[in-house]
């Protein structure tokens, strides 16, 4: 099968979405499949890749890093001369838009993962000053326009398809796809210590927290717990952001400098040895649709503290592989307390529930939902007959 992959934000940005789009192209290539993926230009010859088709961008002023396709191009043609046999959209706004025109204009079955709740992350970077509530709003009826139309719609976890149908209900085909994961890459037996060493933390119980530094991460809830515990417990961070500012300023507030590392962005290709440092995952955000993090630490054999709500409640089982907190500052510590005292039956547990993760696995479930989507295309052209 040939695909071509549609999508809002790529390299050299690192999301979500992002790691959604490289994650399901290895996975599919593997299989002998072709994916040829279409991104916004992000300007600079240096950062494009080879193979990538890219549409002409700006950049997004309320996001550095991101890159918004507004302009007009041929690109319509060069998808007809791709000579795919479906569109993915992994975006969800302006290239979920153009998939839509060329799936129509082409003929060709169109599938849209909805993998960010794009409707809370806006309130923080819209360039447009809109009353949230009714720009929420807004967002909700171009959804629903969106995910009727596409001929499959992808959800992450069960949880976020039960929202989208709340507003959607009408959707011809809602799968759940989560994202996989490099299980010979994240593994119970890579050493942690050169991380541990670079970052001055030997010796310590360490805390990670993986994740863009964001407003919509619940951060504070995290720091603001870190006060609550032990004096040899250290907090790693592992990312960067546009909120590193605030979180760095809260951070001197509470007066606990002297316990949380910062460590800048980590390339994928070294993050599975900061798992392997880390004595226990946190995570207190509400925003998540999977919580990618929460599999690759679990995979490393790393239990997770992690806030009850949502998609985290799909992989977190409380007391098996990690611990439940609610959104509240000592639930959080004493979940982290938890965490840190876990035993390695528990660690054991956390590494078979990432394996449901396989990058294998869910590259078949995909092309199973590419094949229904195939279908449910050709009946409705044979219906316009």
């Amino acid at each position: 099968m040939r695909i071509a992959m549609i999508t809002d934000s790529y390299l050299p940005t690192r999301d979500g979405v992002v790691t959604a789009v490289t994650m399901s192209k290895k996975g599919l290539e593997a299989k002998g499949h072709e994916v040829v993926v279409i991104a916004p230009d992000p300007g600079n010859e240096e950062q494009r890749e080879e193979g990538t088709v890219y549409f002409p961008a700006c950049r997004f002023p309320s996001y550095p890093g991101y890159f918004v396709p507004i302009f007009p191009s041929n690109k319509m043609e060069i998808i007809r001369n791709l000579n795919v046999d479906l569109i993915h959209s992994q975006g969800q706004l302006t290239m979920a838009v153009r998939a839509m025109l060329a799936g129509r204009h082409l003929g060709l079955p169109v599938v849209v993962s909805f993998n960010t709740m794009v409707t809370e992350a806006m309130q923080y970077y819209s360039p447009i000053p809109l009353e949230w509530n009714l720009a929420e709003k807004l967002f909700w009826v171009y959804f629903r326009v969106l995910l009727h139309r596409a001929d499959a719609v992808t959800t992450l976890t069960d949880a976020i398809g039960r929202e989208l149908l709340q507003h959607a209900p009408d959707i011809r085909l809602l799968e759940t796809v989560p994202i996989g994961i490099e299980l010979e890459r994240f593994a119970l037996d890579i050493d942690g210590s050169e991380v541990r060493r670079r970052f001055g933390v030997e010796g310590k119980r360490v805390m990670l927290h993986v994740a863009r530094i964001s407003y919509e991460k619940n951060m504070e809830l995290v720091l603001n717990a870190m006060r609550h515990m032990e004096e040899d417990v250290v907090l790693m961070m592992v990312g960067s952001g546009p909120a590193e500012p605030m979180v760095r300023s809260l951070v001197e507030e509470l007066g606990i400098e002297d316990r949380v590392v910062f460590t800048g962005y980590v390339p994928y290709e070294e993050l599975h040895k900061y798992y392997a440092a880390a004595d226990g995952l946190v995570i207190a955000s509400k925003f998540e649709t999977q919580g990618l993090v929460v599999i690759e630490a679990m995979a490393c054999g790393v239990p997770v503290a992690a806030i009850g709500y949502r998609a985290l409640l799909e992989t977190v089982v409380d007391g098996h592989n990690g611990f439940l907190f609610d959104d509240d500052v000592e639930s959080c510590a004493r979940a982290m307390k938890d965490c840190l005292s876990a035993d390695g039956a528990m660690r054991a547990n956390a590494r078979r529930t990432a394996e449901r993760f396989s990058l294998e696995s869910c590259a078949d479930r995909l092309l199973e939902v590419y094949r229904k989507a195939i279908d449910i295309k050709s009946e409705r052209m044979r219906g316009k007959r």
